[in-house]
């Protein structure tokens, strides 16, 4: 939905809506500890958006339990790690299946030299049951019938009750301590819905 909140800021003023591809789009995560980082995908299972005029409302929801990761090629450490992040560790995936994200702002980015990003997305996210609103810079390019956008943003695990072998909440972790901020790369394709 970054990508089709950004469509509503111009254009015309009729209502329309707009479905995220979730085929072609991904959102990518990556989770860092002392003595290394952990890097998968999870599936975007829908997404919408509505536009009418200036006024945008829309929301994706997030398949929590389609975590993979990609760099564990040992099948049966993978599989503890998949279980571990969908425990109650991590995601609590059996309580909470998805995460959704719902867009409350879109706003002009002014890119520094050498950045991308063209808007500033705002939105709640959910995660666990908990809702706290992020903020992040998207670059976004609408062409036609189509848009695209990609951003990259990190959020503090903590805060949605992730805090399994967190600094912030334990001592004394040495190198077992785990970083609370978990970084995504955002990769989403829509297309105009049919009226």
């Amino acid at each position: 939905l970054l990508v089709f909140a950004l469509t509503g800021l111009g254009g015309s003023l009729l209502a329309q809506t707009y479905t995220v591809d979730v085929e072609n789009s991904k959102l990518a995560w990556e989770g860092e500890k002392v003595t290394g980082k952990h890097h998968g995908i999870i599936n975007i299972q829908s997404g919408q958006l509505s536009r009418d005029g200036e006024s945008l409302s829309g929301e994706f929801t997030i398949d929590m339990n389609s975590i993979v990761d990609f760099d564990l090629e040992d099948p049966q450490w993978n599989q503890k790690l998949v279980g571990h992040l969908k425990s109650d560790d991590f995601f609590s995936v059996d309580k909470h299946p998805v995460s959704t994200f719902k867009i409350t702002n879109v706003a002009e980015y002014e890119a520094k030299e050498g950045e991308k990003a063209t808007h500033t997305i705002t939105g709640d996210l959910t995660i666990k049951g908990i809702t706290h609103q992020i903020s992040f810079p998207a670059y976004v390019n609408f062409n036609g019938e189509t848009v695209v956008a990609e951003a990259n943003f990190a959020i503090d695990r903590t805060k949605w009750d992730i805090r399994f072998r967190s600094g912030s909440f334990f001592e004394n972790l040495g190198d077992k301590l785990i970083y609370d901020d978990i970084k995504f790369e955002l990769n989403l394709t829509g297309a105009k819905a049919e009226s």
